[in-house]
């Protein structure tokens, strides 16, 4: 289920990419194309977003991949194979079926994603768990979530850091329409940490 929409919820699936993935993902796709000269349908659109009122840019911290194959598959799955990136597979995928929790707009955690086939067989057992026995049980995609959730927080810093450096400036309070005048008319600037 991790690789698909969900069918209730069109739209509602978050596979998040940081703009480095999605440079990645994007050359994966343009060597897939000249090998096969048919194009593929991998779009993102951005996700995690902020603006910066000083310069008037729109931060970008993530992308969402768009499901837009009749399969509402993410377009690196074929159903014979599975993922066909798995060695170079995205942080969040890594993770899976753990993920980062937005909090606020600077504060993540670590959760179970609710919607994962193996996290509703095993719920009610699930749920009793402290961390250490989380830590088990998911004992490959807890080190990558750890990863995925320091990644993130290296990015939330490099945003205080340019804040307290008065480089950029982030409204603690905008009306929907300033926001959606921001989206439409200024540029945007990809924020990226090693």
């Amino acid at each position: 289920m991790c690789c698909y929409e969900i069918p209730e919820s069109p739209g509602a699936k978050r596979i998040p990419l940081y703009p480095e993935e999605v440079d990645r993902l994007i050359e994966i796709v343009k060597r897939r194309e000249s090998k096969n000269k048919k194009s593929s349908k991998f779009r993102v659109v951005e996700d995690l977003i902020f603006p910066d009122a000083l310069n008037k840019k729109i931060l970008v911290i993530t992308y969402k991949i768009l499901f837009e194959n009749p399969e509402s598959s993410c377009p690196f799955y074929d159903v014979n194979l599975g993922c066909t990136i798995h060695e170079i597979k995205p942080f969040s995928c890594q993770a899976y079926p753990l993920s980062l929790k937005l909090e606020d707009a600077f504060n993540f955690q670590i959760s179970i994603d609710p919607m994962c086939r193996y996290v509703v067989a095993y719920y009610e057992k699930l749920k009793s768990f402290n961390l250490e026995e989380i830590k088990d049980v998911f004992k490959d995609e807890y080190p990558k979530a750890e990863k995925f959730y320091r990644k993130n927080k290296r990015i939330m810093l490099k945003i205080r850091r340019l804040e307290y450096e008065n480089k950029i400036k982030i409204p603690r309070q905008i009306s929907m329409e300033e926001f959606n005048n921001a989206l439409k008319e200024w540029d945007r600037l990809e924020i990226r940490v090693d």
